[in-house]
């Protein structure tokens, strides 16, 4: 392995030691406005989460924290924006499906030793929701109505998202029944069930909670491992027949592997500090935002097990992407 190489490698797999003691005497990064580049449109969780950590680092640092959506090819093109990145000043706030997409694509256009971890900043169960005019009312009804109408399209987040592979195994692998994905920016998706432009929507929970709330959709089930405390009443996806499923959405912030170590140093420092402070734990979990609590290597272990826990689903679903 050539040294740049052997370096690259190591901002994604350094012992947790060295990613975890930020050296203060580089405490003076940043010194001009750094990017954020968020890997999904406008309105997404993703981008949900990027601003209110970019202001919470702006105030912390008392640096312009800018963020800049490059949405597309599910995520792709947001992150071979940064991946390549020099100037020390570039980030990428992207989802699970950074892990998802080397396996995804035929063409995969970054790998994941492109990038350094610095945190998965938090999480949010998927849900599953019909329009009104769908009879459903329960995960059990909701596939036997599939079962009755092989084909009926439900809108997801983007191809290779959680919601798309956890509707997959969901629908098509454990049910048996035939459902056919549309994808949509996460946000599109929730409002396209709202329109009836698919009348199944397969999104993370912070873009469907309001419409579910208002009775614009109809709930049938969230995926976490427990019941969200947002729509307590709503079951989980275990509850109604499929025990051990579970799907979430998580939302992590990246650096390209050539960060220089001092800005990943600070980093590493002010996200958990940013993550703690009372008014973004409030923001983020009055839509189902919760953070994990995982930065440098322990972040960086939790993304390889979640690369290769997808990477299964997309194998035994067939699922492909260009």
């Amino acid at each position: 392995m050539t040294r740049p190489v052997a370096r690259r490698r190591s901002l994604l797999f350094a012992p947790a030691a060295i990613l975890a003691a930020p050296r203060l005497a580089h405490a003076a990064w940043p010194e001009r406005p750094v990017r954020i580049v968020v890997a999904f449109p406008p309105g997404s969780s993703t981008d949900v989460v990027a601003r209110a950590l970019a202001q919470k680092l702006g105030e912390q640092t008392g640096q312009a924290f800018v963020v800049e959506n490059r949405g597309g090819a599910g995520g792709n093109i947001g992150a071979q924006a940064v991946r390549g990145s020099a100037d020390g000043q570039t980030l990428l706030m992207h989802s699970t499906a950074i892990a998802v997409n080397p396996t995804l694509y035929r063409n995969a256009v970054y790998a994941l030793d492109d990038f350094a971890t610095v945190a998965v900043v938090a999480t949010a169960p998927n849900a599953f929701f019909v329009h009104p005019s769908v009879p459903a009312r329960t995960l059990p009804e909701l596939i036997a109505h599939i079962r009755a109408h092989p084909g009926i399209a439900y809108a997801h987040s983007g191809t290779g998202t959680t919601p798309h592979l956890g509707a997959e195994l969901l629908f098509n692998t454990l049910a048996g029944v035939r459902a056919t994905p549309v994808a949509f920016g996460p946000a599109q998706a929730a409002t396209a069930v709202v329109a009836n432009q698919a009348p199944i929507g397969s999104t993370s929970l912070p873009p469907a909670l309001p419409l579910i709330r208002e009775g614009r959709v109809r709930g049938i089930a969230v995926a976490g491992a427990q019941r969200d405390p947002t729509l307590p009443d709503l079951p989980t996806v275990a509850e109604q027949g499929f025990p051990g499923f579970e799907a979430s959405t998580w939302f992590g912030l990246f650096a390209p592997a050539r960060m220089p170590a001092e800005a990943l140093d600070r980093l590493l420092a002010e996200v958990p500090r940013a993550m703690a402070a009372p008014d973004l734990v409030a923001r983020l979990a009055a839509q189902s935002l919760t953070d994990p609590g995982l930065t440098g290597e322990p972040a960086a272990t939790f993304v390889r097990r979640e690369a290769a826990r997808w990477a299964e689903v997309v194998r035994s679903s067939g699922a492909t992407a260009e």
